[in-house]
């Protein structure tokens, strides 16, 4: 199929009845925004309408390709009965706006623009771009996600599409990608280009919806190979992690070496007693949009207080359950060893039921220890 694509797509080009039926993947808001003289939430439509684009050029193109043997449905076309997202969930499933995700334990791991299957039966992903932006921590999460899959699709190859709505050729991201035979890097036709096509276009739009589609079907229902339960795995990192924790010896970066644990991309180690609470606010302090947080003042403002890092680079995290609001506050190590504030935590995900769940477990000593692992030399306490 990699081969296929690379020799072929450049002969398909989006034409205006494909970035019309595009639409009826977005709701009638973001529609709206494709043509706001407000740039950002122009710009944020502009790439949900070309990840569909993207989408209803594979439905015209699988017809004709016999390498692709089946195209996972999305968006409009994705299934009515969609799972509430809950603790304990892992594998397939999409979520209420019809993307294509794998949840591990309730949490989102992975979302797929597009997920296919070739004619040697390998379930292949793509990735859709239309800014240089998007290519931030790209390729880590590319690699990611060929792991995730091959993992649990039991293939040693997982192949990749990159299609892009802008010239990727330069990128040293993009080039080392290309050397990976297993990939696939499409240039498609710019935004601003398909637009103009439907400049003077104005039918009324009949939306092609592919019913009867041979190649079309549910994420949900493409088998996995391999028992999948992130819960355990992230605990069996947990604990090897905790080992090495105890030998002492400064600063931790313990290697993860298993399967199973490379697909871990968080390790949350425990709540916080309230001495462990204050620990971290007066040896590290805590800012939250400008406001510093006293040891005293905690409790008003939060009821909880959870230490976590990033894999595999071992990035403190502190995640704060706020009495305010029902969310949670992502707190990240600044260079001078403080946390501040990066983002909230909504209700609405999965990851928030997994932080809900998480009790006081961590006294001062093994705190202590867990903040002087992993924060990075030449940051320094207040």
């Amino acid at each position: 199929m990699i081969p296929w694509l690379s020799a072929n797509f450049k002969n398909f080009k989006p034409n205006a009845a494909i970035a019309l039926n595009a639409t009826r993947h977005m709701n009638k808001i973001e529609r709206k925004k494709l043509f706001s003289p407000d740039i950002e939430p122009m710009r944020t439509a502009e790439g949900r309408w070309f990840e569909a684009i993207v989408y209803e050029m594979f439905l015209d193109i699988s017809k004709k390709s016999g390498s692709i043997k089946y195209l996972a449905r999305k968006g409009a076309d994705a299934p009515r009965g969609r799972e509430d997202v809950k603790l304990g969930q892992n594998g397939l499933f999409y979520s209420k706006h019809g993307d294509i995700t794998i949840r591990g334990n309730g949490q989102d791991l992975a979302e797929f623009d597009m997920l296919l299957v070739d004619s040697d039966n390998n379930i292949a992903f793509a990735e859709v771009v239309t800014s240089p932006s998007d290519l931030k921590e790209f390729e880590q999460e590319i690699a990611f996600k060929k792991r995730l899959i091959g993992y649990l699709y039991n293939q040693k190859n997982t192949p990749f599409l990159l299609v892009s709505s802008f010239d990727l050729s330069n990128y040293s991201v993009v080039k080392r990608l290309a050397k990976d035979k297993t990939n696939a890097i499409i240039h498609t036709s710019s935004c601003d280009e398909i637009k103009s096509i439907l400049k003077h276009y104005r039918p009324r739009i009949l939306y092609n919806n592919p019913y009867n589609h041979p190649k079309l079907i549910a994420a949900t229902d493409i088998a996995l190979k391999h028992p999948f339960d992130y819960k355990r795995y992230h605990d069996e990192v947990r604990t090897q992690i905790f080992c090495e924790i105890a030998k002492g010896g400064g600063r931790k970066t313990p290697e993860i070496t298993s399967q199973t644990g490379q697909l871990v991309k968080k390790v949350l180690y425990g709540g916080l007693f309230p001495q462990s609470v204050r620990l971290l606010s007066d040896t590290y302090g805590l800012m939250v949009k400008s406001k510093k947080i006293e040891s005293d003042d905690f409790s008003k403002y939060y009821s909880k207080a959870i230490i976590a890092t990033d894999l595999p680079n071992y990035e403190l995290i502190i995640y704060l359950r706020s009495r305010q609001k029902k969310e949670y506050h992502k707190m990240i190590q600044s260079k001078d060893g403080h946390f501040k504030f990066e983002r909230p935590t909504p209700s609405k995900v999965g990851f928030f039921l997994w932080l809900e769940a998480i009790q006081p477990t961590l006294g001062t000593r093994i705190t202590h220890q867990l903040l002087e692992s992993f924060t990075v030399a030449g940051q320094k306490k207040k």
